[in-house]
C-alpha cells in the first residue's frame, strides 16, 4: 500500500514525467478527492495553475513550496527527477521530517538514495496514479493541511517579488484562460515560473528546463502556433536569449503566426551577471553596458520585420497594450527592467541557506501555521 491515513500533513510532487505519460488528469482527480496540497518541480508548473496552484521547489522555488516541504509529514513524488536544485547537496535538510515516495520510470534515476527509508516504484507515472487512486486513501479529507497550507501562502504573496515577478503578474492577469505561454532560458525563466499563474487547468508554460539552451523561447512558439493551425502562442523572453534567434522574425512575419512576444529587458545578460556579482566580488566579463554587452533597439528591429512593437519604460504600462495581446497579429513589448534586477529567493545547494532572509516575526507566523 503506498499510502496510509497515519499521515496528517501530505504532499504531493509531480514532475514532467507526469505530462508525458499522460496523467495529467489522474492527478488531478486525486488532489480533488483528497484536498492533498499540489507542488511541482520547474519543468512542471504548468500542471498546478489555477485553484491549485502553491508554487513550485528548489532553488530559485517560490518559497511556501520549500517551506511546506519542510514541515510535511508524506512526500509523494511522481515523475520528479528530485536533482540536486531541488534536494541541495545535504540530503538531509530535504523534507527533513516526511517519509519520501518515489515513482519514477529511469532506474538510474531512483538509484539515488535521498533518504535510507524511502520507498521506490520503478514504474510509469500513469499506472503509479492508477494505483493511488484505488487506495483507500480517497475516503481521507486533508482540507485543512491544505487551507493551512494556502493561509501562509497568502502571508508570503507579497516577498521575495523583483521588478521581473510583477512584469509576470501583470502579463499572466491579461492572458486568456488555457493560454500556452513558451519561455526562454535567464532570469526571466525563473520570474516565470514563480509568479506566471493561468487560468485554468489546460494550459501550457514550455520551458527549456536542464537544457540551458537560451534562445529557445521564439522556436519554441513558432512550433506551437503551427501546430495548433496558427493560434496565438505567448512569448517571454530576456534581451539576451531573443538575439540568439531573433532572424526568426521573419518566420512569424512570414507565415503570418500571432505570436506575443514580451522581451523582458534588463540590459544585462542577468543569471550570469547576477552571479558574477554574489560569487565573484562584482568582477563582470561580458555581462553588463559597462563590461562588454549592450542590447539594441528591439522596436526598430521589429518594425524592420512588420511586427508592429512597442518600448514600454516600466511594466506598468503593460495594461496600455490589452488590445494588442489579444488581436490576432504579432506584437512585441519590449519591457525595460532595472540593471539591478536579481531573482529572489535564492537557496544554497550547499548550506541550505535562503537568501535573502525572512523577517522572523513573519516566518514564526508561517511556520506556525504550517505546523498547525
Amino acid at each position: 500500500m503506498i499510502f496510509h491515513s497515519t499521515y496528517n500533513k501530505p504532499i504531493l510532487l509531480v514532475g514532467n514525467g507526469v505530462r508525458v505519460s499522460g496523467a495529467s488528469e489522474m492527478v488531478y482527480e486525486f488532489v480533488r478527492k483528497t484536498n492533498i496540497p499540489l507542488l511541482t518541480t520547474m519543468n512542471a508548473v504548468d500542471l498546478a495553475q489555477d485553484d491549485l496552484h502553491i508554487g513550485f521547489i528548489g532553488t530559485h522555488g517560490n518559497r511556501i513550496a520549500n517551506l511546506i516541504i519542510s514541515e510535511c509529514d508524506l512526500l509523494i513524488s511522481v515523475g520528479a527527477r528530485l536533482g540536486i536544485r531541488q534536494v541541495g547537496r545535504d540530503t538531509k535538510n530535504f523534507a527533513p521530517k516526511a517519509s519520501l515516495v518515489r515513482c519514477d520510470i529511469d532506474e538510474y534515476e531512483l538509484s539515488r538514495n535521498i533518504k535510507d527509508d524511502e520507498k521506490k516504484y520503478h514504474t510509469d507515472a500513469r499506472d503509479f496514479m492508477r494505483i493511488l487512486l484505488n487506495e483507500d486513501c480517497l475516503c481521507d479529507d486533508y482540507s485543512e493541511w491544505k487551507n493551512r497550507c494556502y493561509k501562509a501562502k497568502e502571508i508570503l504573496d507579497n516577498y521575495d517579488k523583483q521588478p521581473g515577478n510583477f512584469a509576470v503578474e501583470k502579463i499572466s492577469a491579461l492572458l486568456p484562460p488555457n493560454p500556452v505561454v513558451c519561455v526562454d532560458v535567464g532570469m526571466h525563466q525563473c520570474w516565470c515560473a514563480q509568479s506566471l499563474k493561468l487560468k485554468g487547468h489546460r494550459g501550457r508554460i514550455l520551458i527549456g528546463g536542464g537544457y540551458g539552451t537560451m534562445g529557445c523561447a521564439l522556436p519554441y512558439a513558432i512550433g506551437a502556433s503551427i501546430s495548433m493551425r496558427k493560434n496565438t502562442v505567448y512569448c517571454i523572453t530576456g534581451d539576451g536569449g531573443f538575439q540568439m534567434n531573433i532572424q526568426e522574425l521573419e518566420t512569424v512575419k512570414r507565415e503570418k503566426l500571432p505570436v506575443k512576444i514580451f522581451i523582458l529587458n534588463n540590459h544585462v545578460l542577468g543569471k550570469i551577471s547576477e552571479t558574477q556579482h554574489l560569487d565573484c566580488a562584482n568582477r563582470y566579463a561580458n555581462t553588463t553596458s559597462s563590461s562588454g554587452y549592450t542590447v539594441p533597439n528591439f522596436q526598430k528591429i521589429a518594425e524592420a520585420y512588420g511586427i508592429k512593437a512597442a518600448t514600454l519604460q516600466s511594466y506598468d504600462q503593460i495594461d496600455k497594450y490589452a488590445d494588442w495581446i489579444n488581436d490576432d497579429s504579432a506584437c512585441l513589448l519590449d519591457i525595460s527592467l532595472p540593471e539591478d534586477s536579481l531573482l529572489t529567493p535564492k537557496i544554497s545547494f550547499d548550506t541550505g541557506e535562503t537568501r535573502p532572509g525572512l523577517n522572523k516575526d513573519i516566518l514564526n507566523k508561517v511556520m506556525n501555521l504550517l505546523r498547525g
